[in-house]
């Protein structure tokens, strides 16, 4: 069963950071999967150090590019980027001083985020950019 569907409000209405967005959705299903086969070599600090990685990733380009295009929300787009990495740093940080992890509490975290972060910022973002 998959953690994260992807909904239509996750939509930006540019195609191609659409597919981006669904290919992290499905990243994060895969892995949590994987993590929670009873023979997968994925534990959840695996997990949530694969998604961290993947996100720093896409946020590292996604700002690069907000530099080098001078997009007047920089500032406040990668505070909101800072934050989510803040949020999933405390997650980890739960989890290795009370090796707890709830699939549900980390789905409602990063549903929430995807729809305000991806529906808000990323819309405005690469409508701005064309």
């Amino acid at each position: 069963m998959a953690l994260i569907e992807w909904k239509d409000e996750f939509s930006v209405g540019v195609p191609d950071v659409d597919h981006e967005h669904q290919e992290l959705i499905a990243l994060i299903n895969d892995l949590h999967d994987a993590m929670s086969s009873g023979d997968s070599k994925y534990t959840v600090m695996d997990f949530l150090g694969e998604i961290y990685a993947h996100v720093s990733a896409h946020f590292a380009l996604e700002e690069k590019i907000m530099r080098e295009r001078k997009y007047d929300q920089y500032a406040e787009h990668k505070a909101d980027h800072e934050d989510l990495l803040d949020e999933l740093r405390d997650i980890m940080d739960g989890y290795e001083e009370n090796a707890w992890f709830s699939d549900e509490a980390f789905s409602e975290a990063v549903s929430k985020w995807f729809t305000e972060h991806f529906r808000n910022r990323d819309a405005r973002l690469h409508k701005h950019l064309g």
